[in-house]
C-alpha cells in the first residue's frame, strides 16, 4: 500500500511539474510589452525578432523590421545586450509631405545598431512583484518609415514591472518608457519645389506606457493579450502624435528555446494626418494600421 502510495504521489507530482514548468529568464511571452527579469550569470540568450508594419490607409506600404539580439547575463541582476537591425520596405501610390517623399522598394540592408543595459531592482520570483530598470542607446542611419537616409540617435529610459500569479499560471507585464531622439535627413534631389523635407535637425521625445497578460493554457503553451499607448512630441510642434495599439499574442516555450507571435492592430490614433487621408480616427504617417511581430529566442 505504501509503494502505491508513493507511485502515485510521483506520479501527481510530475503531472503538476509539467503544468507548472517555471519561465525561463529572457522569454518574451508579448510581442511588445517586455517582463522584468534579467539573465543569470554568465548566460547567454540570442532574439531573432521580425516586425511587419502594413497598411497607411491608401496605396500599398509594407516595411518589414528585422533585429537580431543578443544578451548576456553580467550579473543576476545585470543584463547587458546589443543588437543589429535591418529593414526592408515597399511603397507605392502613396506621396506623405515631409515623410514620405517618393515610391521606395527597398531591398533588405542594414539599418541600425542598438546597446542596452537592464538591472532587475526586485525579482518577479522571488518578491511580491518584480520591477527593473532599463537604459538603451539607439543608432540608426536608414529612416524606418521612408528608407531614405537619415541619422537617428536616441537614449531610452524605461521601467518593467511583472508578477506571477496562480502559481505562475498567470503573468501581468507593465511598462512605462521615455525617450530621447535627435534626428537629421540627407538632402534629396528631384522632389517638387514645394514639397516640404526638412534637412534641419530635429528634437523629440516620446512617452511609452504598456500593459498586458499571459496565460499558460497548456504545458509550454500561453495566450495573451496586450495594448500599449505611444505619443510624441517635438520641438516646433508640440504633441505631434499619439496612437493606441492593443491585440492577441501566442507564446511557445522550452528550457532550451521559444517563440512568440503577435498581432497588433491600430485602434486609435490622432495628431498629424497627410492631406486626403480617409480614415481621420488613426495616426497614418508615422504608424500602420497593422503590425505583426515574430520573436525567436534561443537559451545558451
Amino acid at each position: 500500500m505504501s509503494q502505491r502510495t508513493n507511485l502515485l504521489a510521483l506520479a501527481t507530482s510530475l503531472i503538476i511539474g509539467s503544468t507548472t514548468q517555471p519561465l525561463m529568464a529572457g522569454e518574451n511571452l508579448l510581442g511588445t510589452v517586455q517582463g522584468a527579469e534579467t539573465l543569470p550569470e554568465g548566460a547567454y540568450e540570442l532574439y531573432q525578432k521580425v516586425t511587419i508594419r502594413s497598411d497607411k490607409g491608401q496605396g500599398d506600404y509594407r516595411a518589414t523590421n528585422y533585429e537580431t539580439e543578443l544578451e548576456y547575463g553580467a550579473t543576476n541582476k545585470l543584463s547587458v545586450t546589443g543588437s543589429l537591425k535591418m529593414l526592408s520596405l515597399d511603397t507605392s501610390g502613396l506621396i506623405i509631405d515631409g515623410y514620405l517623399p517618393k515610391e521606395n522598394d527597398l531591398s533588405l540592408k542594414v539599418s541600425g545598431v542598438e546597446g542596452k543595459l537592464k538591472y532587475m531592482f526586485l525579482s518577479p520570483a522571488m518578491d511580491d512583484i518584480g520591477l527593473s530598470g532599463s537604459i538603451a542607446l539607439d543608432y540608426d542611419w536608414v529612416d524606418p518609415h521612408s528608407g531614405q537616409d537619415k541619422d537617428t540617435f536616441s537614449l531610452e529610459t524605461a521601467l518593467q514591472l511583472q508578477k506571477f500569479m496562480l502559481e505562475g499560471q498567470f503573468v501581468w507585464l507593465g511598462n512605462f518608457g521615455m525617450e530621447a531622439t535627435y534626428a537629421k535627413r540627407d538632402e534629396l534631389s528631384g522632389l517638387p519645389a514645394d514639397f516640404d523635407w526638412p534637412t534641419e535637425p530635429e528634437m523629440e521625445i516620446e512617452f511609452k506606457l504598456g500593459t498586458g497578460f499571459s496565460y499558460r493554457f497548456a504545458p509550454k503553451w500561453f495566450v495573451g493579450f496586450e495594448a500599449f499607448y505611444e505619443t510624441e512630441f517635438e520641438t516646433e510642434v508640440g504633441q505631434e502624435r499619439w496612437s493606441f495599439f492593443a491585440g492577441p499574442s501566442l507564446h511557445y516555450g522550452t528550457a532550451d528555446w521559444w517563440w512568440t507571435v503577435s498581432w497588433l492592430p491600430q485602434i486609435k490614433g490622432g495628431g498629424e494626418q497627410y492631406e486626403g487621408q480617409l480614415d481621420t480616427d488613426l495616426h497614418l504617417i508615422e504608424k500602420t494600421e497593422q503590425e505583426l511581430k515574430l520573436k525567436v529566442g534561443i537559451n545558451f
